[in-house]
């Protein structure tokens, strides 16, 4: 199932995406800069979209993934600067090259041709306008596979009611549950109050997480939260937050993968992985607050969370 609205649709939301970035409102900070005229605000993101990747990615969540991989347009830049980020090359950095919405529909088409599952752009709201202008171009010319919107859950009302129909499953993060925590390791004090509204508006739009006869995520939603060393994150605060405010059914993705990556040696406290007895802690927590449909992930497995976006394909650990 792809998106629920024709071309000219889509690219009438990309017209009003345009209006939010002069002066710029495309996430929370509203920080009002004039995107058009090419200044940069908080994420220094430009005019034109820089994109790191375009790929099909085996590592994301098996609905999301799928059999032939999730086709994921990692976008560069970002609205946060979380101190342990893996993808801080590209999120942090200077990595990714400028594509015009015409190529990057062409990128979205080739990942259809490829056997992806789905389109997935990650962390594409600071570049909303030209997302929305490549995928309407691509479904214009036969694109015909979901859009999962892969987010920090940094978002504002105003951009999730311009996805509301364009969007078919929603996998945001839920990283703290104080504001602390995030103003400290990813210097966004109102995240906790943003994310949590977003996460609500997305269920409101998309409901639980509906997969196809392949077990292919169709609609729904996902709501991740990365398990931090020595409960940094919060996580019995917003797994009983989850509970309290969204169904028992609802799917929710627990990650171990936390490496001490990018700046995180910097904080004695994020210096190091989560123990087993920590994530283990996580998951009792979860089954005794009555949640049915977790993903979890094994701790046995290396590097399964460490791309290196210095490489053609990122997620190769062989080369």
């Amino acid at each position: 199932m792809a998106a629920k609205l024709n071309a000219g649709e889509i690219l009438e939301r990309a017209k009003a995406a345009r209006k939010l970035s002069t002066p710029c409102r495309l996430c929370p900070r509203s920080c009002g800069v004039n995107r058009i005229a090419g200044e940069k605000g908080y994420c220094m993101a430009g005019p034109a979209p820089v994109i790191a990747r375009c790929l099909p990615h085996f590592g994301e969540e098996p609905p999301i993934s799928g059999d032939g991989g999730a086709g994921t347009i990692f976008f560069s830049r970002c609205t946060m600067r979380c101190v342990y980020c893996q993808n801080y090359q590209i999120s942090q950095g200077q990595l990714g090259s400028i594509l015009t919405p015409e190529v990057l529909a062409d990128q979205m088409l080739s990942l259809q041709i490829q056997g992806c599952a789905n389109v997935e752009p990650v962390s594409s709201s600071h570049q909303l306008p030209a997302f929305l202008e490549a995928l309407a171009l691509a479904v214009g010319r036969g694109l015909d596979l979901p859009v999962v919107y892969n987010t920090n859950g940094f978002e504002s009302a105003e951009v999730l009611d311009l996805l509301n129909g364009v969007v078919n499953v929603y996998l945001p993060d839920l990283k703290y549950s104080s504001a602390l925590a995030a103003t400290k390791y990813s210097e966004a004090p109102e995240y906790v109050e943003f994310a949590r509204s977003a996460i609500l508006k997305m269920h409101d739009h998309v409901g639980n997480l509906v997969v196809d006869m392949q077990g292919r995520a169709f609609q729904g939603l996902i709501v991740r939260h990365l398990v931090l060393p020595g409960d940094i994150s919060g996580t019995e605060e917003t797994l009983r937050w989850v509970r309290d405010n969204l169904p028992s059914t609802v799917t929710l993705s627990l990650m171990s993968q936390y490496l001490p990556m990018h700046k995180a040696k910097n904080f004695p406290e994020l210096n190091r992985k989560i123990t087993p007895d920590e994530y283990d802690r996580v998951l009792d927590s979860a089954w005794g607050l009555g949640f049915e449909n977790v993903f979890i992930q094994d701790m046995q497995s290396p590097e399964y969370g460490t791309p290196d976006f210095g490489r053609d394909n990122p997620f190769d650990w062989n080369v």
